[in-house]
């Protein structure tokens, strides 16, 4: 037998069934399933790299999803090989193997990932309703990670140029950079401009970068900071790879512009970090206000992130005494959606009946939930994380939120106790609606965000998404004035979608006709009807159209539909 067929053969011995389930075995097993779908994590993040400088798009995108599928994979396969083994079912035999695992994993890099990966096979095991303190972990340990984040340094005190110049030449793709003395200028020009408004004193006189490069959507982020004598400035510069080589995309300096792109509505890097949670630590020392739930999932490790923001929420919970009300906005045909006041969340919960004009079902908006979960959000749509079986005090809603819930939604909600039982939300970084803040906004604000509306459209369009419900109820505007969308249950790909233009009236009977003259199929969308009913106040109807008149032609679409290579079928 060669080494690669012995190293295989002890993997599989490593993963297989013990022979005799006891609570140490159980632990081991558990223990081993998430290695292998750390390994597996951690191979195709790695490959990334190669897609690139390859420009493979599909294969981009293949691993995207791949890597999003892989954690409820390996889960799966943790509860199979448990029932093979006979590992008990009973909380005295999981209690010890909790205390069991603890112990094994206490000291490994991002524990915080084995306990999560624990709790998930006991919940599925257990069926857990709320949180099993006896057979699950209640708390993580953020902020106490084994291990540290590889870095370089460059000395810029001499000649900052120089230093960006063996920033560049230490590049993975360095020799593919397009003019790379152009590509270095340009990065210094920015870096000047910016320096020339500071004091002196913050000038930079060292670059340190995290060494492993961030990959999203065919984009590389070189990401660190600018180390002056009184000043730290994050620093993040963006590569694009094109036909003409690798080209410096954009500088980014400001603390909201880099903190907008780990945020909540973009895709997930691809970044191969030896210990995540110390890659958390130091992101946060430029972006303090970023929830660390949001970089644990903006990492890609999206089940981190859930867990972070549940304990997050009890901790709020504990801390706090106001009620659960309706959130801001109006009322939704497919979704009861609530927030608590003092937190930054909302909860959606799907009806269990929609109103008119809606014809979907419930199966078929959570199906889009999941589409968009594993889609390019192009930074544009809200982050929206599925959780089921939710526990929280009935005391902390409204009596008609409560009411609604349980009569409108009781597919989802019941109740148990002293609780409220959630079986099935979205839970959701709060947004001030679009339509409200267009209402309440200084002129100069509204006009950037009705412009921004517009971008959002065009953003979402690069990525093959068109949103379906246009209205700007069902978009929100970020504390850094940002359009994102969050309404998913009429999303669609453009290709799904067949732009048409509107139909000339042949007489008078059809132009004075109130229903439509001319066959519209269930797939026919005509941009040119758009305007009137996306309600844009009447003083920024010309601003939107000064910008984005095109948006409101089948053409246009039609464009984006060619350009995405997915044309209507």
């Amino acid at each position: 037998m060669n080494v690669i067929a012995l190293k295989s053969a002890s993997a599989e011995r490593a993963l297989a069934p013990p022979p005799a389930c006891t609570p140490q075995a159980a632990a081991d097993l558990i223990a081993a399933r998430f290695r292998a779908y750390n390994d597996e994590f951690g191979i195709i993040t790695r490959r990334a790299a190669a897609h690139f400088r390859s420009g493979d798009a599909p294969a981009r995108e293949r691993d995207a999803v791949a890597r999003i599928e892989l954690y409820e994979q390996h889960v799966a396969q943790a509860l199979e090989a448990l029932r093979i083994a006979g590992a008990e079912a009973s909380a005295e035999f999981w209690a010890a193997t909790t205390t069991t695992y603890d112990r094994l994993i206490e000291r490994e890099p991002d524990s915080d990932f084995y306990r999560t990966f624990y709790n998930s096979v006991t919940r599925d095991l257990f069926g857990t309703v709320g949180v099993n303190p006896d057979v699950e972990f209640c708390a993580t340990h953020s902020g106490r990670a084994h291990g540290s984040v590889p870095i370089r340094v460059y000395p810029a005190a001499h000649s900052l140029q120089a230093a960006i110049g063996d920033v560049l030449a230490d590049l993975p793709f360095g020799g593919s950079i397009a003019a790379p003395e152009l590509a270095a200028r340009r990065i210094g020009a920015e870096l000047g401009r910016y320096f020339d408004t500071r004091p002196p004193s913050a000038a930079p006189e060292s670059i340190e970068l995290i060494e492993p490069l961030f990959y999203r959507a065919g984009l590389a982020f070189l990401v660190g900071r600018l180390i002056g004598d009184s000043a730290v400035t994050p620093l993040v510069i963006v590569f694009a790879n094109g036909p003409a080589g690798v080209q410096v995309e954009s500088v980014l300096l400001s603390r909201n512009e880099i903190s907008a792109q780990f945020g909540y509505a973009n895709s997930y890097f691809h970044v191969d970090l030896p210990v995540v949670g110390a890659a958390v630590t130091l992101l946060r020392s430029f972006m303090p206000r970023k929830p660390v739930d949001e970089l644990y999932t903006v990492l890609g490790r999206a089940k981190q992130g859930k867990t972070e923001r549940y304990f997050a929420l009890r901790r709020h919970l504990d801390q706090s005494i106001d009620a659960f009300v309706h959130a801001p906005g109006e009322r939704g045909l497919v979704m009861i959606v609530f927030t608590l006041p003092s937190h930054d969340l909302v909860f959606k919960v799907i009806r269990d009946r929609f109103g008119a004009p809606k014809h979907t079902t419930r199966a078929e908006v959570m199906e889009r939930y999941r589409f968009v979960f594993r889609h390019d959000r192009a930074g544009r749509m809200v982050d929206a994380q599925e959780f089921r079986r939710l526990r929280l005090p009935r005391s902390r809603f409204m009596p008609a939120l409560a009411s609604e819930l349980l009569a409108e939604a009781a597919q989802s909600c019941r109740i148990d106790g002293e609780d409220l039982i959630i079986e099935h939300c979205y839970i959701e970084r709060r947004l001030r609606p679009l339509n409200l803040y267009l209402r309440d906004a200084e002129p100069a604000a509204a006009e950037a965000a009705i412009i921004d509306y517009g971008n959002a459209l065009r953003d979402l369009a690069s990525t093959n998404i068109f949103a379906g419900d246009l209205l700007l109820k069902n978009f929100g505007v970020t504390r850094h004035g940002r359009v994102i969308f969050y309404d998913y249950d009429e999303v669609s790909l453009l290709g799904e979608c067949e732009f048409r233009d509107l139909p000339t009236a042949r007489n008078d009977e059809e132009e004075g006709s109130s229903e439509p003259w001319f066959y519209v199929g269930p797939r026919d969308v005509f941009p040119e009807q758009w305007l009137p009913f996306l309600a844009i106040p009447p003083a920024l109807r010309q601003v939107f159209l000064a910008r984005h008149a095109e948006l409101l032609t089948a053409p246009w679409w039609r464009a984006r539909q060619a350009e995405t290579g997915r044309p209507a079928r």
